[in-house]
Protein backbone atom coordinates (compact mmCIF):
# COMPACT_ATOMS: atom_id res chain seq x y z
CA UNK A 1 0.00 0.00 0.00
CA UNK A 2 1.51 3.44 -1.00
CA UNK A 3 2.26 5.83 2.03
CA UNK A 4 0.33 8.85 2.06
CA UNK A 5 3.08 11.12 3.89
CA UNK A 6 4.06 11.04 -0.05
CA UNK A 7 0.93 12.93 -1.27
CA UNK A 8 2.16 16.32 -1.46
CA UNK A 9 5.64 15.71 -2.89
CA UNK A 10 6.09 17.11 -6.53
CA UNK A 11 7.86 14.00 -7.80
CA UNK A 12 5.15 11.77 -7.06
CA UNK A 13 2.98 13.08 -9.97
CA UNK A 14 4.29 10.63 -13.00
CA UNK A 15 2.78 8.27 -10.67
CA UNK A 16 -0.45 9.68 -10.97
CA UNK A 17 -0.79 12.24 -8.05
CA UNK A 18 -2.90 15.59 -8.22
CA UNK A 19 -1.51 16.78 -4.60
CA UNK A 20 1.94 18.09 -5.65
CA UNK A 21 0.54 18.72 -9.03
CA UNK A 22 2.91 21.61 -10.98
CA UNK A 23 2.86 20.65 -14.39
CA UNK A 24 0.63 23.13 -16.56
CA UNK A 25 -2.07 21.65 -18.12
CA UNK A 26 -0.99 23.34 -21.64
CA UNK A 27 2.04 21.37 -21.64
CA UNK A 28 -0.26 17.89 -20.97
CA UNK A 29 -2.16 18.97 -24.33
CA UNK A 30 0.13 19.62 -26.41
CA UNK A 31 2.17 16.56 -25.35
CA UNK A 32 -1.24 14.90 -25.90
CA UNK A 33 -1.58 16.02 -29.67
CA UNK A 34 1.59 14.67 -30.78
CA UNK A 35 0.22 11.12 -29.07
CA UNK A 36 -2.79 11.43 -30.97
CA UNK A 37 -0.54 11.30 -33.90
CA UNK A 38 1.24 8.67 -33.21
CA UNK A 39 -1.72 6.78 -33.26
CA UNK A 40 -3.40 7.85 -36.13
CA UNK A 41 -5.42 4.86 -37.87
CA UNK A 42 -5.21 2.89 -34.81
CA UNK A 43 -8.92 2.34 -33.99
CA UNK A 44 -7.79 -0.82 -30.98
CA UNK A 45 -4.61 0.75 -28.96
CA UNK A 46 -3.97 -1.62 -25.71
CA UNK A 47 -1.68 0.37 -23.43
CA UNK A 48 1.35 -1.37 -21.83
CA UNK A 49 4.03 -0.48 -19.74
CA UNK A 50 7.36 -1.87 -19.65
CA UNK A 51 8.84 -2.72 -16.66
CA UNK A 52 10.77 -5.88 -17.86
CA UNK A 53 11.59 -6.44 -21.13
CA UNK A 54 10.72 -10.15 -21.71
CA UNK A 55 7.39 -9.52 -19.97
CA UNK A 56 6.58 -6.58 -22.18
CA UNK A 57 7.30 -8.58 -25.90
CA UNK A 58 4.72 -11.59 -24.45
CA UNK A 59 2.32 -8.91 -23.75
CA UNK A 60 2.53 -7.43 -26.66
CA UNK A 61 2.19 -11.15 -28.78
CA UNK A 62 -0.91 -11.32 -26.27
CA UNK A 63 -2.78 -8.22 -27.55
CA UNK A 64 -1.94 -8.88 -31.09
CA UNK A 65 -3.13 -12.49 -30.99
CA UNK A 66 -6.87 -10.75 -30.13
CA UNK A 67 -6.37 -8.25 -33.11
CA UNK A 68 -6.04 -4.87 -30.69
CA UNK A 69 -2.29 -2.74 -30.91
CA UNK A 70 -0.32 -2.48 -28.45
CA UNK A 71 0.68 0.95 -27.47
CA UNK A 72 4.16 0.65 -25.30
CA UNK A 73 5.02 3.20 -22.59
CA UNK A 74 7.59 3.17 -20.30
CA UNK A 75 9.44 3.73 -16.85
CA UNK A 76 11.90 6.11 -17.49
CA UNK A 77 13.95 3.80 -14.60
CA UNK A 78 13.54 0.63 -17.09
CA UNK A 79 14.04 2.63 -20.35
CA UNK A 80 11.99 1.35 -23.68
CA UNK A 81 11.67 -2.28 -24.44
CA UNK A 82 11.77 -4.26 -27.45
CA UNK A 83 9.13 -3.32 -29.91
CA UNK A 84 7.85 -6.23 -32.00
CA UNK A 85 6.42 -5.63 -35.59
CA UNK A 86 3.03 -4.12 -35.65
CA UNK A 87 3.33 -2.24 -31.83
CA UNK A 88 3.88 1.68 -31.03
CA UNK A 89 6.42 3.02 -28.86
CA UNK A 90 5.60 6.34 -27.13
CA UNK A 91 7.70 8.38 -24.53
CA UNK A 92 5.30 9.59 -22.72
CA UNK A 93 7.65 11.31 -20.52
CA UNK A 94 9.48 12.75 -23.19
CA UNK A 95 8.00 16.57 -22.41
CA UNK A 96 8.22 15.99 -18.48
CA UNK A 97 11.51 14.32 -17.87
CA UNK A 98 10.06 12.95 -14.32
CA UNK A 99 11.96 10.30 -12.79
CA UNK A 100 9.47 8.09 -12.46
CA UNK A 101 6.33 7.17 -14.72
CA UNK A 102 3.34 5.09 -14.43
CA UNK A 103 0.53 4.06 -16.70
CA UNK A 104 -2.21 6.36 -14.61
CA UNK A 105 -0.30 9.24 -16.44
CA UNK A 106 -1.33 9.32 -20.09
CA UNK A 107 -4.69 7.18 -18.66
CA UNK A 108 -5.95 9.74 -16.76
CA UNK A 109 -5.38 11.98 -20.35
CA UNK A 110 -7.23 9.31 -23.03
CA UNK A 111 -9.53 11.50 -24.05
CA UNK A 112 -7.12 13.76 -25.67
CA UNK A 113 -5.35 11.04 -28.08
CA UNK A 114 -7.72 8.18 -28.56
CA UNK A 115 -11.06 7.65 -28.98
CA UNK A 116 -11.05 4.03 -27.09
CA UNK A 117 -7.47 2.81 -24.98
CA UNK A 118 -7.00 -1.06 -23.04
CA UNK A 119 -4.87 -0.86 -20.40
CA UNK A 120 -3.51 -3.64 -17.79
CA UNK A 121 -0.72 -3.83 -15.38
CA UNK A 122 2.52 -4.44 -16.39
CA UNK A 123 2.75 -7.76 -13.89
CA UNK A 124 -0.28 -9.40 -15.23
CA UNK A 125 -0.50 -12.18 -18.45
CA UNK A 126 -3.58 -14.04 -19.30
CA UNK A 127 -4.46 -17.15 -20.80
CA UNK A 128 -5.85 -16.58 -24.76
CA UNK A 129 -9.13 -17.63 -23.76
CA UNK A 130 -9.03 -14.47 -20.97
CA UNK A 131 -7.39 -12.60 -23.49
CA UNK A 132 -11.10 -13.35 -25.69
CA UNK A 133 -13.14 -12.63 -22.85
CA UNK A 134 -11.24 -8.98 -22.65
CA UNK A 135 -11.30 -8.50 -26.29
CA UNK A 136 -15.08 -8.66 -26.40
CA UNK A 137 -15.74 -6.72 -23.36
CA UNK A 138 -14.06 -3.74 -24.44
CA UNK A 139 -15.26 -4.33 -28.48
CA UNK A 140 -18.20 -4.06 -26.87
CA UNK A 141 -17.79 -1.38 -24.51
CA UNK A 142 -20.17 1.79 -25.26
CA UNK A 143 -19.16 4.78 -25.81
CA UNK A 144 -18.82 6.65 -22.48
CA UNK A 145 -19.27 3.68 -20.31
CA UNK A 146 -15.21 2.22 -19.16
CA UNK A 147 -14.27 -1.17 -17.82
CA UNK A 148 -12.41 -1.94 -15.06
CA UNK A 149 -11.81 -4.24 -12.31
CA UNK A 150 -13.68 -3.05 -8.80
CA UNK A 151 -11.61 -3.15 -5.47
CA UNK A 152 -14.04 -3.20 -1.92
CA UNK A 153 -10.94 -4.62 0.19
CA UNK A 154 -12.36 -7.85 1.36
CA UNK A 155 -15.49 -8.17 3.96
CA UNK A 156 -13.86 -5.90 6.14
CA UNK A 157 -13.90 -3.11 4.31
CA UNK A 158 -17.43 -4.28 2.67
CA UNK A 159 -19.46 -1.39 4.03
CA UNK A 160 -16.34 1.10 3.92
CA UNK A 161 -18.07 2.68 0.88
CA UNK A 162 -15.45 5.26 0.66
CA UNK A 163 -12.67 3.19 0.45
CA UNK A 164 -13.98 1.47 -2.88
CA UNK A 165 -12.34 1.82 -6.10
CA UNK A 166 -11.80 0.72 -9.26
CA UNK A 167 -8.07 -0.72 -10.24
CA UNK A 168 -7.04 -0.27 -13.21
CA UNK A 169 -5.53 -4.13 -13.28
CA UNK A 170 -7.74 -4.31 -16.58
CA UNK A 171 -9.76 -2.04 -18.19
CA UNK A 172 -10.77 -0.18 -21.01
CA UNK A 173 -11.88 3.37 -21.30
CA UNK A 174 -13.79 5.42 -24.28
CA UNK A 175 -13.17 8.79 -25.08
CA UNK A 176 -16.32 10.75 -23.93
CA UNK A 177 -15.85 8.46 -20.31
CA UNK A 178 -12.56 9.78 -19.96
CA UNK A 179 -13.27 13.55 -20.98
CA UNK A 180 -16.53 13.80 -18.36
CA UNK A 181 -14.08 12.17 -15.71
CA UNK A 182 -11.40 14.90 -16.23
CA UNK A 183 -14.30 17.35 -16.10
CA UNK A 184 -15.93 16.30 -13.07
CA UNK A 185 -12.10 16.01 -11.00
CA UNK A 186 -12.86 12.33 -10.71
CA UNK A 187 -10.78 9.61 -12.76
CA UNK A 188 -7.74 7.18 -12.43
CA UNK A 189 -5.36 9.53 -10.09
CA UNK A 190 -4.70 9.51 -6.38
CA UNK A 191 -6.19 12.82 -4.06
CA UNK A 192 -9.50 13.40 -6.15
CA UNK A 193 -9.74 16.38 -4.07
CA UNK A 194 -6.77 18.18 -5.33
CA UNK A 195 -7.65 17.61 -9.32
CA UNK A 196 -7.64 21.12 -11.03
CA UNK A 197 -11.21 20.85 -11.80
CA UNK A 198 -12.54 20.66 -8.06
CA UNK A 199 -12.30 24.16 -7.19
CA UNK A 200 -15.88 23.87 -5.52
CA UNK A 201 -14.43 23.73 -1.36
CA UNK A 202 -17.47 22.33 -0.49
CA UNK A 203 -16.46 19.10 -2.84
CA UNK A 204 -13.11 19.28 -2.07
CA UNK A 205 -14.35 18.69 1.52
CA UNK A 206 -17.03 16.09 1.28
CA UNK A 207 -13.77 14.41 -1.63
CA UNK A 208 -11.13 14.80 1.86
CA UNK A 209 -13.41 11.80 3.63
CA UNK A 210 -12.87 9.94 1.20
CA UNK A 211 -9.39 7.17 0.28
CA UNK A 212 -6.58 8.83 -1.17
CA UNK A 213 -5.00 5.84 -3.62
CA UNK A 214 -5.81 5.56 -7.16
CA UNK A 215 -9.19 4.83 -8.90
CA UNK A 216 -10.97 6.29 -6.21
CA UNK A 217 -12.02 8.52 -8.76
CA UNK A 218 -13.81 6.02 -10.75
CA UNK A 219 -15.91 4.60 -8.14
CA UNK A 220 -16.86 8.18 -7.12
CA UNK A 221 -17.64 9.32 -10.66
CA UNK A 222 -20.03 5.95 -10.75
CA UNK A 223 -21.63 6.65 -7.56
CA UNK A 224 -22.02 10.28 -7.63
CA UNK A 225 -22.31 11.40 -11.51
CA UNK A 226 -24.14 8.39 -12.05
CA UNK A 227 -20.85 7.06 -14.74
CA UNK A 228 -21.23 3.73 -16.60
CA UNK A 229 -18.56 1.28 -15.37
CA UNK A 230 -18.70 -2.39 -16.78
CA UNK A 231 -16.94 -4.85 -13.97
CA UNK A 232 -14.74 -7.07 -14.59
CA UNK A 233 -14.32 -9.63 -12.09
CA UNK A 234 -10.89 -9.83 -10.29
CA UNK A 235 -10.75 -13.50 -10.56
CA UNK A 236 -11.14 -13.29 -14.31
CA UNK A 237 -7.25 -12.47 -14.68
CA UNK A 238 -6.04 -13.27 -10.98
CA UNK A 239 -4.45 -15.89 -12.38
CA UNK A 240 -1.63 -14.59 -14.01
CA UNK A 241 -1.59 -11.58 -11.47
CA UNK A 242 2.50 -11.80 -10.64
CA UNK A 243 1.99 -9.35 -8.25
CA UNK A 244 3.21 -9.79 -4.17
CA UNK A 245 -0.22 -9.60 -3.22
CA UNK A 246 -0.29 -13.05 -4.40
CA UNK A 247 2.74 -14.64 -3.46
CA UNK A 248 4.92 -16.11 -0.30
CA UNK A 249 7.72 -14.53 0.38
CA UNK A 250 8.21 -11.83 -1.79
CA UNK A 251 11.52 -10.23 -2.37
CA UNK A 252 11.81 -6.59 -2.46
CA UNK A 253 14.95 -5.51 -4.33
CA UNK A 254 15.08 -2.01 -2.20
CA UNK A 255 12.80 -2.58 1.42
CA UNK A 256 12.04 0.76 2.60
CA UNK A 257 12.99 2.15 -0.50
CA UNK A 258 11.46 3.18 -4.25
CA UNK A 259 10.09 -0.02 -5.36
CA UNK A 260 11.48 -1.35 -8.83
CA UNK A 261 8.86 -3.87 -10.50
CA UNK A 262 11.09 -4.97 -13.44
CA UNK A 263 13.81 -5.61 -10.84
CA UNK A 264 10.82 -7.48 -8.71
CA UNK A 265 9.07 -9.70 -10.99
CA UNK A 266 12.09 -11.07 -12.85
CA UNK A 267 13.45 -11.64 -9.55
CA UNK A 268 10.01 -13.48 -7.68
CA UNK A 269 8.55 -14.86 -10.95
CA UNK A 270 9.79 -17.25 -13.86
CA UNK A 271 8.28 -15.72 -16.88
CA UNK A 272 8.59 -19.32 -18.63
CA UNK A 273 6.52 -20.93 -15.81
CA UNK A 274 3.78 -18.80 -15.79
CA UNK A 275 3.75 -18.81 -19.58
CA UNK A 276 3.63 -22.87 -19.30
CA UNK A 277 0.93 -22.28 -16.76
CA UNK A 278 -0.98 -20.13 -18.49
CA UNK A 279 -0.59 -22.16 -21.64
CA UNK A 280 1.18 -19.57 -23.44
CA UNK A 281 4.42 -20.49 -23.74
CA UNK A 282 4.42 -20.71 -27.69
CA UNK A 283 4.44 -16.77 -27.52
CA UNK A 284 7.48 -16.45 -25.88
Amino acid sequence: MPKQEEATDPSQVGKGNWAGFNIPLENIYKAAAEWRQALTGVTRPWLCWNVSDRWCKLQQRLIQEVGWTPVIGFDPRSGPPTVLPGSILIDFNAHFGLEVMWPHFPLEFAFLFTDRLAFWHADLLCRLEVMRKLRDTFESLPEGAIAAVPQVGGRRHIFRFREHRYWELAGCTTKSASESQFETGTGWWRYMKYHPKCTDERERRRRARYYWDSGVGIMYWKRRYHGQVIDIPEKLVAEGHCTSINKKNYQQVNPGGARILGAEIDLNFDIEEVAARLEISHLL
